[in-house]
């Protein structure tokens, strides 16, 4: 017989609608039969008890809202009857047992990466050009375009097909691609470009905040070298990019070139030079070929983002179930997204390995949210009308679901922005809970891949990392294939287990790392990077 709801742990007062129920019907919740009150659609909540006004809501037995109103055992959860509400007082009480998963059948695996001199391993070879400063884009730009058609590395997309076809007036399914096929000049490396609108302008503490995520990409196990522009006059001095760098790696090993416009007179000179020792780089960086290396030298990024009701009980969990996995081979997953982390705060401040790390976490915490409130906003106004429309009506709520992610193991380290990981375990990192940000972040902090969940679907990609989609339901795999790699509605459907999910998810981030399979938004060429602005403008 079909479930049509679950109760996600036993000290929940709701249930979850895994599909469309009716007002009057009686539904099967555990050992309770619950008359239903109201319509409620799939990955919304009803309630179990009669709550009153005032009364508590737990879910994911956690704090996750306050009834601001009488409502009936059976009647749905909404905007108009749940206001967001989370365990405000915590400090660490006790260490948290773990009782790590079997890694019998991992152990002896291995990815085939780039290995680097200072002894991490890249699941990618890159050659990164970025500006240090917003008015080096244009020179980017440039930069882009020519090696870009000139390595052959993208062909005409459909979408150039298209507007083609439009100008001649050609029918596009018998249009035949007028360029000549060229294959790519180099086969063991990719060139990637960013931009930003950072650098100057903003308060200094901008400008050392991007140097730091700059020197963090450089460092990135992916990234084989870097060719880095500068204006000359910005807050964003080269000294102060360098000084980053070697905060991060002291004895860096990789060639990073830097050039400075107003040091080298015409812009067709500079170019001239960037192009031509550049590509003397590049070369030498194809010749880099992958070898084996453990589990243990991946560091995974571990984001989510158009999130909706059901992330939280299939997605999520089975992601944090390969988490635990990587941990417990001591590989580095990273848990980010702080204001995703409201209500959850006690369980991760337990789970953290020192009192340390557990003061540092709770320091971030508060400051970051102080700063919400100061600016007039607060965590709570967190859940976007996506993320409300499918079910996540608070932010207690939202973050109890994305915090499964993090799956149960100790927090080894806590980093704010800009830091770079360096130990095994899970790692706590201080970011916003938007995607692109989230996501430029961790790949700052070192993640070498990113697993992104979603329930409502997103294109976001990174250009040094892979990111690899995991969608929460099987409509969103259905609906939009071109960007989800992994489908885990079968949890849903109680035909895959989470440990089941979470080894099917470990199983194709290795074949990712190691080159065999490409992750959708590699394919789509999403190389989005958008760093966090943290100050005001000046």
């Amino acid at each position: 017989m079909e479930k049509k709801a679950i109760k996600v742990h036993p000290d929940d007062n709701v249930a979850v609608a895994l599909i469309d129920v009716w007002k009057d019907n009686v539904i099967q919740v555990e050992n309770d039969k619950v008359e239903l009150k109201t319509d409620t659609k799939a990955k919304h909540k009803f309630s179990l008890v009669d709550l009153a006004e005032g009364d508590r809501i737990f879910m994911y037995g956690v704090l996750v809202g306050k009834a601001t109103k009488p409502i009936k055992k059976g009647a749905v959860l909404t905007v108009d009857n749940v206001k967001h509400e989370s365990n405000q007082a915590y400090k660490k009480t006790e260490t948290t047992s773990w009782n790590a998963p079997d890694i019998s059948k991992w152990r002896d695996r291995t990815f085939n990466g780039y290995h680097r001199p200072d002894g991490q391993v890249g699941t990618k070879n890159v050659w990164l050009f970025f500006p240090l400063v917003f008015c080096e884009n244009r020179n980017i730009e440039v930069l882009k375009d020519v090696f870009e058609k000139e390595l052959s590395f993208h062909k005409s997309t459909r979408q150039r097909i298209l507007l083609r076809s439009l100008i001649h007036g050609e029918n596009t399914e018998t249009l035949v691609d007028t360029e000549p096929e060229e294959s790519a000049v180099f086969d063991n490396i990719e060139v990637k470009f960013i931009t930003h609108q950072g650098g100057c302008g903003g308060i200094r503490q901008d400008s050392a905040s991007l140097a730091r995520l700059l020197s963090g990409y450089v460092n990135n196990p992916n990234v084989a070298g870097a060719t880095v522009l500068s204006l000359g006059c910005q807050n964003l001095q080269i000294d102060i990019f360098k000084n980053a760098l070697k905060r991060i790696n002291p004895d860096i090993q990789k060639p990073v070139l830097i050039y400075e416009q107003q040091q080298m007179g015409t812009v067709d000179e500079m170019m001239d030079t960037i192009i031509k020792e550049s590509f003397a780089e590049i070369k030498k960086a194809n010749e880099i070929k992958r070898q084996p290396a453990p589990l243990s030298k991946i560091k995974l990024g571990l984001e989510c983002g158009g999130s909706d009701g059901f992330s939280g009980i299939s997605a999520n969990p089975a992601l944090g179930y390969a988490s635990d996995l990587l941990a417990a081979l001591r590989g580095s997953p990273i848990l980010a997204e702080f204001p995703e982390l409201c209500g959850i705060e006690q369980e991760l401040v337990n789970r953290c390995v020192s009192d340390e790390a557990a003061e540092r976490f709770i320091e971030l915490t508060r400051a970051y949210e102080k700063a919400a409130i100061a600016s007039g906003s607060g965590f709570d106004m967190n859940p976007s009308p996506g993320n409300i429309k499918d079910g996540l009506i608070t932010d207690a709520m939202k973050s109890a679901g994305a915090a499964k992610k993090g799956g149960t193991s100790p927090i080894e380290d806590v980093l704010d922005y800009g830091d770079y990981v360096t130990k095994p375990g899970l790692n706590l990192l201080n970011t916003p809970g938007n995607d692109v940000e989230s996501t430029t972040a961790m790949v700052g902090a070192g993640a070498s891949v990113v697993v992104f969940t979603t329930g409502l679907g997103t294109p976001t990609g990174n250009p040094v990392a892979p990111v690899i989609k995991v969608s929460s339901n099987s409509t969103l795999a259905r609906t939009m294939p071109d960007i989800i790699d992994i489908d885990s509605g079968g949890v849903i459907r109680g035909e895959k287990t989470i440990e089941e999910m979470g080894e099917e998810i470990l199983e194709f981030i290795v074949q990712v790392a190691s080159g065999e399979v490409e992750s959708k938004a590699d394919q789509l060429n999403q190389d989005d990077f958008i760093p966090w602005k943290r100050g005001v403008s000046l």
